[in-house]
């Protein structure tokens, strides 16, 4: 039998950490914050003072009355457009008989297309508006050469052949094809003429609009300035004005704010290293800014993903992110100065470069390495959104006054300002002892021309 003989440790000759450390203070850092991202749109975007609380944006006049996206609703396999949706069409923005609309709704006829097959042809009879409820579509075109041009790539919401409404005869210009399996509704000519011979009000609009559409207008839709150019002798010379328009969008301040409560006990005895309601104040304003940026890029009445024209908005060829979209996206503007994608969207770029063999540049912005596509800055933004099926949106804009670009707006100078544009007001200590302060920022964008503002919609970030 073994006797096991318990050794006492030696005796200490030094004093330990753990006593130590009760006279000594722990060295330790601010508090932190996961939810800090670089905010680069707030960071580059110019900033214009708006002393008035709003902006006003004056803009020559157009004639394009409207040239947007439409809504469907569907039971079962059944899909209709909603009828006040058809004001999305040019020729019918303003009509205001909602029956009537309900009724050219109804017929509509609804049609499916296989990934591959012909919607029409260039070349073809024009005699019907096309409505793409659902689906993927490709338009092209056939060069001087005789080679087929792609025209771009159309989705859910877009429409063709609405020169219809007017009295516009003629032939398709360039021939659709489904890229996917497609939902059409379409209305065909004899539909349209029948309604026109039921609703006198409809064909009076209808006629209205033919004639507004032949009054003259540059290529992007403003009243034409009238001038002479290469004449000889003394010809009369035309008399011209430049029109604007009556009813200029303005674009008022919108706030963000939070109150901050700090116990006075907290603020009283514990700002030893650190002041407690300054890290607490610090904190606070980093997610408001946050939050800034996040209505700057998704708020529904001012946010950039809500206020691109729909004539800049495209689509990808087939998917991903290519360099064909990204040269497509960027040759749309001139001047085109940041690039915002969801660091995924970046990633699926940086894939489709490396299938090409193709290395894009870096830059130095703002003390940053980023990467860029024929010399524009592609930054990341975490606040565009990314759909369940897995697809995102990639911005590029032009930026600055001077440029018609994309502005942001505030104003500095407010009542106790704390940086500029975004107050702190001190707001009481309630019978709780607890400190109250408002902290507030006033903002809001602008984009001054539409095409200072494109998107890359539907791009997809797994495939």
């Amino acid at each position: 039998m073994t006797v096991t003989e318990s050794v006492s440790p030696p005796a200490a000759s030094s004093l330990g950490t753990q006593a130590a450390r009760n006279l000594a203070t722990t060295t330790k850092s601010v508090p932190q914050m996961q939810g800090i991202s670089p905010r680069w749109l707030l960071k580059l975007l110019p900033w214009v003072e708006a002393k008035g609380g709003a902006y006003r944006v004056n803009r020559r006049l157009t004639y394009t009355v409207g040239d947007g996206r439409l809504s469907f609703t569907s039971t079962g396999a059944r899909v209709q457009v909603v009828p006040q949706e058809l004001r999305e069409l040019p020729a019918l923005r303003a009509f205001p008989d909602d029956e009537v609309l309900g009724e050219l709704a109804r017929r509509f006829e609804q049609r499916e297309v296989e990934a591959g097959e012909p919607i029409f042809t260039a070349g073809a009879p024009r005699d019907q508006v096309v409505l793409l409820a659902h689906g993927k579509v490709a338009k092209s075109g056939v060069s001087e050469y005789g080679e087929t041009t792609s025209l771009g790539v159309v989705s859910d919401g877009d429409h063709f052949g609405e020169e219809l409404l007017t009295g516009q005869d003629g032939q398709w210009a360039f021939s659709a094809r489904a890229v996917t399996p497609v939902t059409v509704l379409v209305l065909s000519a004899p539909a349209l003429a029948s309604l026109r011979d039921r609703s006198p009000e409809l064909a009076a609009h209808l006629d209205d609009v033919a004639s507004l559409a032949g009054k003259p207008q540059n290529k992007h839709g403003e009243a034409e300035i009238a001038m002479a150019a290469g004449h000889t002798g003394e010809p009369e010379l035309p008399g011209t004005f430049v029109d604007y328009e009556l009813a200029p969008r303005e674009y008022e301040l919108q706030v963000a704010q939070t109150i901050l409560r700090v116990h006075s006990r907290v603020a009283d005895l514990y700002n030893n290293p650190m002041n407690q309601t300054e890290q607490q104040l610090r904190l606070t304003i980093e997610a408001l800014r946050e939050r800034q940026e996040h209505e700057l890029i998704n708020n529904r009445d001012f946010g950039l993903l809500y206020n691109a024209d729909l004539k800049q908005r495209i689509h990808t060829h087939s998917g991903p992110p290519t360099p064909d979209d990204m040269d497509d996206l960027i040759s749309r503007r001139r001047k085109t100065r940041l690039i915002l994608a969801h660091p995924q969207a970046i990633a699926a770029f940086g894939r489709e470069c490396t299938k090409r063999s193709v290395y894009p540049d870096v830059t130095e912005v703002a003390g940053t390495r980023a990467m860029t596509w024929r010399g524009v800055p592609l930054l990341p933004c975490d606040k565009i959104p990314i759909t369940e099926s897995g697809t995102s949106s990639i911005l590029a804009m032009r930026l600055g006054e001077d440029d018609q670009g994309v502005i942001g707006l505030h104003q500095t100078g407010l009542p106790d300002e704390y940086q500029p544009g975004l107050s702190v007001r001190f707001m009481g200590i309630n019978e709780q002892a607890i400190i109250g302060y408002l902290v507030s920022t006033y903002f809001s964008a602008a984009v001054l021309v539409p095409d200072a503002l494109g998107i890359l919609e539907h791009v997809e970030l797994g495939h």
